[in-house]
C-alpha cells in the first residue's frame, strides 16, 4: 500500500487533530504530575516520560491492531440483579482504573493544598524522578486507549497512526513545558487544573462504566461527551478568570480606601 497518497495525508491530518483534542487531559496530567519531581529534574521528567510513553504507545497500537478481538472480548461479568450489572472488558477495566487513579491524585493534591499553612509549616518533599516518569508513562498509556481505538476507526494503516502518535508526542513535549511554566507563574490556576483533572477522572469512570455496560439499580452509566467536557472546562476557566479579576479589583479598592483614609488623617 502506498503510504504517501492524498487520502493518507488527509487521514494523517485528521489523526493529528484527533490526538490534539483527546490529548488535552493527558497534557494537563503530565504538567501537574511533573511538578512533584525535584525542580531541577522536572523538564527531564516531562521529556523522558513523554518520550517513553510515545514509544510504548506505538507498541500498544501494534498490540491492539493484532489482538483487538481479544482485548474487546469479555473478561468477566457481574450480575447482582436489581443492584449492579456489568460485563467488563480489558479496555473498560483499564479506563476505570485510570479514572480512579486520576481522581485519587487530584483529590490528594487538592487536600495537600488545603493543608498548606501560610507560614510554610507543611512542606512536602519532592518525589523521585523515576517514580514520576513511571506514573506519567502509565497514565499516558491509559489515555492512549481511547485515542488509538478512535484512530483505528479512521484507518487500518499502522504507519499513518504511528506518525500521528509521534507528531502528537513532539507537540506534547513542547506544550508540557509551556503549560508547566504557566502554572508556575500563575499558581492560582494550579487549583483550577486539579479540579479539571478531577473532572477528567469522572469522565474516564463514566466512559469505562459505559464500555462495561455498567448499571446501578437499573440505571445505565452514560459517557460524558467531549462537548460537555469542554463546555464544563470553559465555564470553570471563565469563572476562575472573573473571580481572579474581581479579587484584584477588591484589593485595589481596599488599598485606595486605606490610602485615602491615611491622607485624611494627616
Amino acid at each position: 500500500m502506498d503510504l504517501f497518497t492524498i487520502e493518507n495525508l488527509f487521514t494523517l491530518l485528521m489523526l493529528i487533530a484527533l490526538q490534539a483534542v483527546l490529548g488535552f487531559d493527558n497534557l494537563l496530567y503530565i504538567s501537574l504530575e511533573s511538578k512533584r519531581a525535584p525542580e531541577s529534574e522536572q523538564k527531564r521528567v516531562r521529556w523522558l516520560g513523554i518520550g517513553i510513553a510515545v514509544a510504548l504507545r506505538i507498541v500498544l497500537l501494534f498490540v491492539l491492531m493484532t489482538l483487538i478481538d481479544y482485548i474487546q472480548g469479555d473478561l468477566f461479568s457481574v450480575n447482582w440483579s436489581g443492584v449492579m450489572e456489568a460485563t467488563f472488558t480489558f479496555e473498560s477495566v483499564i479506563i476505570l482504573f485510570g479514572g480512579v487513579f486520576i481522581m485519587y491524585t487530584a483529590v490528594k493534591e487538592i487536600w495537600h493544598m488545603m493543608a498548606l499553612e501560610v507560614d510554610g509549616g507543611v512542606e512536602r518533599k519532592p518525589q523521585s524522578a523515576a517514580k514520576i516518569i513511571a506514573l506519567i508513562v502509565m497514565m499516558n498509556l491509559v489515555f492512549s486507549f481511547d485515542s488509538i481505538l478512535s484512530a483505528m476507526a479512521l484507518t487500518d494503516n499502522f504507519w499513518i497512526m504511528a506518525i500521528a502518535i509521534i507528531f502528537s508526542g513532539v507537540a506534547m513535549i513542547w506544550l508540557a513545558d509551556t503549560v508547566s511554566t504557566f502554572l508556575e507563574r500563575n499558581r492560582m490556576f494550579e487549583v483550577l487544573g486539579l479540579f479539571i483533572l478531577l473532572i477528567v477522572g469522572v469522565m474516564l469512570l463514566a466512559d469505562g462504566g459505559h464500555k462495561a455496560n455498567l448499571s446501578f439499580f437499573g440505571s445505565e452509566i452514560t459517557p460524558m461527551s467531549k462537548a460537555t467536557f469542554y463546555f464544563v472546562i470553559t465555564i470553570l476557566v471563565l469563572s476562575d478568570i472573573v473571580q481572579s479579576k474581581y479579587q484584584k479589583n477588591l484589593l485595589k479598592k481596599k488599598q485606595r480606601m486605606a490610602a485615602e483614609a491615611a491622607a485624611n488623617k494627616s
